[in-house]
């Protein structure tokens, strides 16, 4: 018995002993793809404060959120916009106490940096012709959010018309940014901050916000989410703030 006793000691010890260097449960992020550079930056400030490991999977919020839906395990879910975070609250997949709008940003119209362009963004715009005759306008699709505030924006302003023939659909807002780095597209519609980290590109022209639905990053912890309370709560801190500044996004007003 004496050694049997020492056998179960010995393994209790061995199995806190291990918990203890496994540190923090790693917090599992599913994000927006224009959120990239920033939060890469903030999640490692993160680490480095506390020690917490902290994974993010980038992609269109659409996709995330079925990814979400599909069971996909994440204990974070951050939107480019309010009507994703919606579809999963109206199915009970993430706690609803726990949702805060984090960010905003402002919509941009892009061209190489080569390109000599120049194209105010005012009702009736000729940007149909600014695109020449085989020219495309990059664009993310029509169920992503960047791709939403775009269109809403060419409808609001009365160019839609002359152009939804000639688009250059992408997967996601940073796909959109690429054509035009690329140089496969002479104009693209991405998020301010987007344009900030792209040398290749430049900002033609800011659609003035009041053209399309507000921007907006809702942040949220997903039902069952093992982890994520702490780097929600630091989501919203200053450190987090001075990063996301850093890259052009805004806090929204409350």
């Amino acid at each position: 018995m004496p050694i049997r006793r020492a056998i179960l000691a010995a393994m209790v010890s061995l199995f806190f002993a291990n918990s203890a260097r496994a540190g923090p449960t790693p917090v599992t992020v599913f994000a927006a793809a224009s959120l990239k550079n920033a939060l890469d930056d903030v999640a490692h400030a993160y680490t480095a404060a506390t020690g917490g490991e902290v994974k993010v999977s980038y992609a269109a919020s659409s996709a995330i959120a079925r990814q979400i839906e599909s069971g996909a395990p994440a204990d974070i879910f951050i939107s480019a916009d309010a009507d994703w975070m919606d579809e999963l609250a109206k199915k009970n997949l993430i706690v609803t106490s726990s949702r805060r709008d984090l960010l905003t940003n402002h919509l941009a119209l892009v061209a190489p940096t080569d390109s000599k362009l120049k194209l105010p963004i005012r009702k009736g715009m000729p940007i149909a012709a600014a695109l020449g005759a085989d020219g495309r306008l990059a664009i993310a699709g029509a169920d992503v959010p960047a791709g939403r505030y775009g269109q809403a924006a060419l409808e609001r302003l009365g160019v839609w018309p002359s152009v939804k023939d000639h688009l250059a659909r992408a997967e996601n807002v940073r796909a959109a940014l690429a054509y035009v780095a690329r140089g496969e597209t002479p104009l693209g519609i991405v998020y301010d901050t987007d344009a900030r980290i792209e040398p290749k590109v430049r900002i033609v022209s800011l659609f003035p916000d009041s053209s399309h639905p507000r921007i907006v990053y809702p942040a949220a912890r997903v039902v069952g989410a093992k982890s994520g309370a702490a780097f929600l709560k630091y989501l919203e801190g200053p450190s987090a703030a001075a990063v996301f500044r850093q890259y052009g996004f805004a806090a929204p007003s409350r």
